[in-house]
């Protein structure tokens, strides 16, 4: 595991988190940098991930202006050799201290919000399960950027709401419709969700992968092995063609899945 910020993105990482003091001001607790930038490193197309804490809940104003601005230290993937796509959640500490499920997110950032975000369309406050995945990630593998580290930060989340969130998430795709335009993704994040499933640990995509191509059966190794050799930069994204093989290979995946989770 990285314990410092990857020398290519150090820069990008100061220019987002000076935004994010502006904005936040008095209110910030933490900014914890987790995901690949800190586990497993930065693969071609990799968002920055970052984690922010708030003292109390977020304006609108506040949400807006902190949205838009985010936007002038952000590309789309692949758009920029001196920039990356950046994820940011911003979370109020008291709603996630004690742990309770489903947890509340005041900001989720992102580059599939930008067309929203130049509309005018902010979203508001929400519940969201996939803090409990969040948190699990950031207390196993992350860099305190402001604050205590995560581990000392943030309370355990229960196994049960682990693997309850990671249940849940499997009622996303229930049609070719729900992954046609982000094959690749959809792959490798079923093999982190089995990954998880099988272990309670959180690994990235790539290493999901490699675990879960020595157990698979052999008639779904290649959709899975196309998927992380372009996920690594390896080759082309060329899913999108194999339509019947991902959608085999998603059902079985879920079916799989399923029966681990049955617990």
């Amino acid at each position: 595991m990285i314990k410092s910020v990857p020398i290519e993105i150090t820069e990008q990482v100061s220019m987002a988190c000076a935004l994010i003091k502006y904005h936040l001001a008095s209110t910030l607790l933490a900014i914890h940098l987790y995901g690949s930038a800190i586990d497993g490193g930065l693969k071609p197309h990799s968002d920055i991930d970052l984690l922010v804490t708030v003292s109390e809940h977020l304006d609108d104003e506040v949400r807006k202006d902190l949205l838009l601005d985010l936007l002038s230290v952000s590309v789309p993937p692949g758009k920029d050799k001196s920039l990356r796509a950046l994820e940011v959640t911003v979370i109020a500490y008291n709603e996630v201290v004690p742990w309770r499920y489903p947890a509340r997110r005041e900001i989720q950032f992102g580059e599939w919000l930008r067309k929203d975000i130049l509309a005018g369309v902010f979203e508001s406050a929400i519940m969201d399960n996939d803090l409990t995945i969040l948190l699990t990630q950031a207390r196993q593998h992350s860099l305190a950027l402001v604050g205590p580290s995560a581990e000392e930060f943030f309370e355990p989340v229960p196994e049960h709401d682990f693997y309850r969130v990671l249940s849940d998430s499997l009622n996303i795709w229930k049609t070719c419709e729900d992954w046609v335009g982000d094959e690749r993704n959809r792959i490798l994040t079923l093999a982190r969700i089995w990954y998880s499933a099988a272990t309670g640990n959180i690994v990235p995509k790539d290493v999901a992968a490699d675990w879960l191509l020595e157990r698979l059966p052999i008639e779904y190794q290649q959709i899975l092995y196309e998927a992380r050799q372009a996920y690594l930069g390896l080759s082309e994204d060329n899913n999108a063609t194999y339509k019947e093989q991902t959608e085999a290979f998603i059902i079985f995946s879920k079916s799989a899945i399923a029966d681990l989770l049955i617990r």
